[in-house]
Formats: structure tokens, sequence, C-alpha cells
């Protein structure tokens, strides 16, 4: 069965446009969000091996370094992770590119100090995403947000190319790791059967599904064990007035439990979990600023709450927000302003 273009928010001219830019061989760099997640890392690295078949000399940037568990994916080697001792050569590499794909961000202030060297790049800049409201930076976009994940509008570009037996199996374990993670393991509503149609395309290449969600999922220090065990006992706070739970997390408890890139990935999930609970909420002091994640199930939008309390988007039930209060002001201002979605949290099941 072939796979369904129909529903995006994108036309063939587009990809048609994408294609023509990558016709010939040219010097490409692709970037993806700070603190990438799976999807992030499996979409750049799937596009990567997919445009080097092409004939493109491919480098994938990260703007921050990302959890060790998604460190075996195909060309995961060559991934250069920005910090100021590399600012002098990604400048450069950034600044020679001929093309630039973003992944899996809307805005570039998801790339933090990439973001100025990106937008003042010669570069043709390609946007491949699926949130909200994308900044008008690029110079052409595949972009969908019914999509389930980024890895999924890799997938449909490559085979609206017509290059579907280019995609072996390091490639399709990339993708599929992206596609898995961001539908929550196939339960998220945004599984569509579009999305069941990929990951069976995917399964037929052979790849070994059962050793994916095992690298990804069943990878964990003692060190992350420990935080969760101190978190969901001493830190998860359920207020069911609300239908709300959230955690707190002080950069001291972290150093404490010497946590690493990634450790706190997923964890507002536990959260969301409690019975009875519609929306969760992890905060983090990240010295910088305030890092929130917010989570909920139904129509509750906790993008709309991000977006218009705590400089944030992303999707309707996952959404990233950001503060620069101190956490326990965070905390206050977090709680001040759930009596003003009370209602809908409460008529949420």
């Amino acid at each position: 069965m072939g796979f369904d273009y129909g529903q995006g928010h994108f036309y063939m001219q587009d990809i048609e446009a994408i294609g023509a830019v990558i016709g010939q061989a040219q010097t490409v760099l692709i970037t993806t969000h700070q603190n990438p997640d799976a999807d992030a890392m499996g979409s750049s690295l799937g596009l990567a091996g997919y445009l080097r078949k092409k004939g493109h000399h491919v480098t994938v940037i990260t703007p921050t370094d990302y959890s060790q568990n998604l460190h075996w994916m195909a060309g995961n080697d060559g991934v250069i992770a920005f910090d100021e001792k590399l600012r002098v050569s990604v400048s450069q590499l950034i600044a020679e590119a001929d093309v630039i794909f973003c992944l899996d961000f809307s805005s570039l202030d998801r790339i933090r100090e990439l973001a100025p060297l990106v937008r003042q790049s010669r570069a043709r800049k390609i946007l491949i995403d699926h949130h909200l409201e994308p900044e008008s930076f690029a110079d052409l976009a595949l972009w969908d947000p019914t999509a389930a994940a980024t890895a999924e509008l890799v997938f449909q570009l490559i085979v609206a190319l017509g290059d579907k037996d280019l995609i072996d199996i390091p490639i399709a374990e990339c993708l599929y790791s992206g596609l898995m993670t961001d539908t929550g393991s196939f339960r998220h509503p945004n599984t569509t059967g579009n999305v069941h149609r990929m990951a069976a395309e995917l399964v037929d290449l052979k790849i070994d599904v059962s050793s994916i969600h095992r690298r990804i999922f069943d990878n964990v220090t003692i060190d992350k064990f420990r935080l969760l065990g101190y978190v969901l006992n001493e830190k998860l706070r359920v207020l069911p007035e609300y239908k709300f739970a959230y955690i707190t997390l002080t950069d001291a408890e972290l150093k404490r439990y010497r946590s690493k890139t990634g450790d706190t990935e997923g964890m507002v999930n536990y959260a969301l979990a409690v019975e009875g609970v519609v929306m969760a909420a992890i905060l983090i002091d990240r010295n910088d600023e305030i890092r929130i994640s917010f989570r909920s199930i139904g129509n509750f939008s906790v993008r709309d709450l991000a977006n218009k309390h705590f400089d944030g988007g992303g999707h309707r039930n996952a959404s990233g927000g950001r503060s620069k209060l101190s956490l326990a002001e965070t905390e206050q201002k977090l709680l001040t302003v759930l009596p003003e979605y009370q209602q809908l949290l409460l008529e949420t099941v």
C-alpha cells in the first residue's frame, strides 16, 4: 500500500523544489534543536545518511550535547555538538555550507548559539518540521503540524523523490526511532494510520524493533534510576483540585545525583500517569533559566498555557516553556495561573 501524502500542510511543489536543491552534489549541514531527542537525532541522522547516498558532503551539528542512549544511531560518530571551544570551526562550517537543513524546530532561538550563524549564512535554508507557527527564516519548507514526527516528514520526502530504495537498515532505524518516540511508542493521539503504514514499511526492511526500543528505553544508568526514585518519592506534587501534578528540580539536586544530559527526559510523563491527572509539568533549574516541560491528555492544550505564560510552545499535549525567574518564583507563577484553567482541566477526561 502506498504512502498517503494527502493530509499534509505542504504540496508536491515544495518537495520538488527541495528535490531540485539537493539534485546535485553540495556541501550540506543539518542542525536540530537544543538537547535533541530521538526524533531530532533520528530525523537528522536519517536524512544525513540519505543525502550522503545522493553524493553530498554532510555534517550534522547540534547546538548542545544529547543523551547517551541516542549515540548508537548510524552516523553519530560524525556529529559535532557545539561548545565554545568549537565556535571558530563550527562558524566556518556553517559559512561554507551550500544548504542548511533545519530539522524539528520552528524558530531559530531553539538552536541557541547557532542561531545567528545560521541566520547570516548564505546557504539555502530548508525547514523540515511539525511544530506550530514556524518562524519565517527558511527559503524552503516541508512543514506539517499534523505529522507525528519530523522523521515522518523526512520519510515522506525520500519516498516522494522516488528514492525509497535508498532507505537501508541504518537509515530506517534512525527514522523509526523518531517515529516511535514522538508517538510515545505508538500510544499518543498523533498515532495515525500513516504512522502505522510508515512503521510497517520500515519494519519490512528487517529492522530490529525490539533492539531499537531496548537501546533507547532500557539503557538507564544507576544514577538516573536513583534520581527518578528521589523525584517520585520526594518531589512529585499532586493537586487534585486542578487535576494537575508537577515536579521541581534544583541544580543542586541534579548535581547530587550526577545528572547528565537526557536524564530528566520523559520524567514528566510519570506525573501525567498519576490517576486522575490530565496535566503535568516538570520545572528544572538550568542555571541560566528555568526549563519547563508540560504534558496533557485529551483536548487540554498545554501549548496555549506555555505560550501565554512561559514564552513557550510546541504541541497541544506536549509543550515546553522557560522562565528567567528563580525556580521558586516560577513555581509560584505556575500555581498562580492554574485557576485560569481550572474549569477546563476539571472538564477534561
